[in-house]
């Protein structure tokens, strides 16, 4: 009986060209045909597979650290990345939207209550000799600025908002000037080939409080401006003794501040942290562009 593994073995005879080709060697089974075909192609395929899979390697982009307060982690845009941390940093501040827009690599170590001492001791330490670009947003938090909105947000006969406002005009007068200094000169030291762009705050106020359960008359809120445009001058000025590049968004945010027909500063909200800062319009339209604009050029 015939092996039903073995096609017949009968010879098999091919006319070509009028011609009589000598009897084929009888086949052999499928079984070893296919082991004879896949011990040919394993080792071609085994040799090829690294090149389909291994994607050429991306080179990581320029370094960027980000360091400061509420204003640069994102505090207001109300969605907060889960880090284990109570600093607020949100994807919708413009650390992390430039960052996107220019394919730098971000370490974003912003956070809310940050001062001059906390960005030293809790932030500084990620900024290195390799480090390209570093944008810092401080001093609001020095010159005890939410208190002072809280202190003037109540009615006027139950506040002192004119003696608030003196006391921080005062310590950006004659003590912030020297803590900038003194921060900045570390940046400098630890990054000195970096891009080093400043930020600074807006005016929050438009002269009109439309907001219920606040009583800022105009005179305070112009007065409040006023101490915003204070504390920008000290930072433009201490940033330009180092050699940084100052971001000024006073002029992005008028007709923007709280109470505006399109706000990109929130007033009083639920909850209450998210008060008086920037909204993802205020991060978005207000600091993207122009600090964007400024953090390019390094080496």
């Amino acid at each position: 009986m015939s092996d039903p593994g073995h096609i017949g073995t009968a010879q098999v005879r091919v006319a070509f060209m009028g011609k009589v080709n000598m009897p084929l060697a009888p086949t052999r089974s499928v079984g070893h045909r296919i082991r004879l075909l896949l011990a040919g192609i394993l080792p071609v395929l085994a040799a090829l597979a690294p090149l389909a899979v291994q994607a050429p390697a991306q080179a990581a982009g320029p370094s960027y650290v980000a360091l400061g307060d509420s204003y640069a982690s994102g505090v207001g845009t109300r969605s907060y990345i889960s880090d284990g941390t109570s600093c607020q940093r949100s994807t919708y501040a413009y650390p992390y939207l430039v960052a996107a827009q220019k394919g730098y690599t971000l370490n974003f170590k912003a956070c809310s209550g940050a001062t001059t001492s906390t960005v030293t001791n809790s932030q500084l330490s990620a900024v290195t000799s390799t480090t390209k670009y570093v944008t810092i947003s401080v001093g609001g938090n020095d010159a005890g600025f939410s208190s002072v909105i809280t202190e003037c947000a109540q009615p006027g006969w139950m506040s002192n908002c004119d003696g608030a406002i003196n006391t921080a005009q005062s310590f950006i007068n004659n003590t912030l000037p020297g803590r900038l200094n003194t921060l900045y000169a570390s940046i400098d030291s630890r990054a000195p080939n970096a891009v080093v762009v400043v930020t600074g705050y807006p005016r929050v106020f438009m002269g009109e409080d439309c907001n219920a359960g606040t009583w800022f008359s105009p005179s305070e809120q112009t007065r409040l401006n006023q101490t915003a445009d204070l504390l920008n001058a000290k930072l433009s000025s201490a940033a330009a003794a180092k050699g940084f590049k100052f971001a000024n968004p006073t002029s992005r945010f008028i007709d923007h501040a709280v109470c505006d027909d399109v706000e990109w500063i929130n007033g009083l909200s639920n909850p209450v942290s998210e008060s008086y800062h920037p909204n993802r319009l205020g991060q978005s339209s207000g600091y993207k562009p122009l600090v964007s604009t400024l953090l390019v050029g390094a080496a």
